[in-house]
């Protein structure tokens, strides 16, 4: 498995690998490639989250500014694109060519309010109606809490981000540890095959 930050080469046509997944209740056909989280198949953290988005989830925003942190070959905002087709999908990751995979795929789909970042690239002004994410628990604890706190930060008043972790990698802690920051409150939302969706809410501004 490449390292999460790890920014790889441009992806060549004779990398793609093509199959058919599940995106907001209607099969797709998209391409992965190599040097990239997941590359040959659905994750089953994302495709926990995914599941309950569809099932518990709630409502997406039909408009404004939706994350997708880490978003690798693209299927979180794929299916927000999917969605919520009036809404700025942002898909953000440090490895290029997962943002490459990720515009390729939108392409295919015919999803065209998909923007795909690096970190630095989003406009520091926006606020986040809503944030996705299966984070890179791997790259340690204290790095992956700063790019929480980073990113949970530019969530709008009253917005909220659902987040799935792995238990033996320490969701539990880390939901505990996402309820302890001042202004957040955390709580699991669902827990299937070994995983958590953990739903944190900022508090509206008073």
């Amino acid at each position: 498995m490449p390292h999460y930050f790890e920014p790889g080469a441009p992806v060549r046509p004779d990398e793609l690998r093509e199959f058919e997944v599940d995106l907001a209740g209607t099969p797709a056909r998209v391409v992965t490639a190599p040097g990239v989280f997941s590359a040959t198949r659905l994750d089953p953290g994302t495709s926990v989250l995914l599941r309950t988005e569809r099932r518990a989830g709630g409502p997406v925003p039909p408009a404004g500014h939706l994350l997708d942190l880490g978003c690798g070959w693209g299927p979180i905002a794929l299916t927000l694109a999917r969605l919520a087709p009036e809404a700025t999908v942002w898909a953000v990751d440090a490895n290029p060519r997962a943002l490459e995979l990720t515009a390729l795929n939108a392409r295919r789909l015919g999803l065209d309010n998909i923007q795909t970042a690096l970190p630095d690239a989003v406009p520091p002004a926006i606020a986040l109606a809503l944030l996705w994410s299966n984070p890179p628990i791997r790259v340690g604890k204290h790095r992956l809490r700063s790019l929480l706190r980073e990113w949970l930060e530019r969530l709008a008043p009253g917005a909220h981000a659902d987040l799935v972790a792995q238990k033996n990698l320490g969701a539990d802690s880390l939901a505990r540890w996402l309820g302890d920051q001042p202004g957040w409150a955390a709580a699991k939302l669902a827990s299937a095959k070994g995983y958590r969706v953990i739903r944190v809410e900022r508090a509206s501004a008073t």
